[in-house]
């Protein structure tokens, strides 16, 4: 499953979903990259 990251204010990562870790991040796998960041939430227009 694909999830959204955010690394910063301008910075995110779109990867395949791994876990999910204590303090409310993700962590996602992009090639043989792991990242973690908090999930960008999806809006409602």
């Amino acid at each position: 499953m694909l999830k959204t990251i955010s690394l910063g204010s301008c910075i995110s990562v779109q990867g395949t979903f791994i876990h999910a870790l204590e303090n409310g991040k993700i962590a996602v796998r992009v090639g043989k990259r792991v990242f973690e960041g908090f999930p960008v939430v999806r809006s409602t227009a």
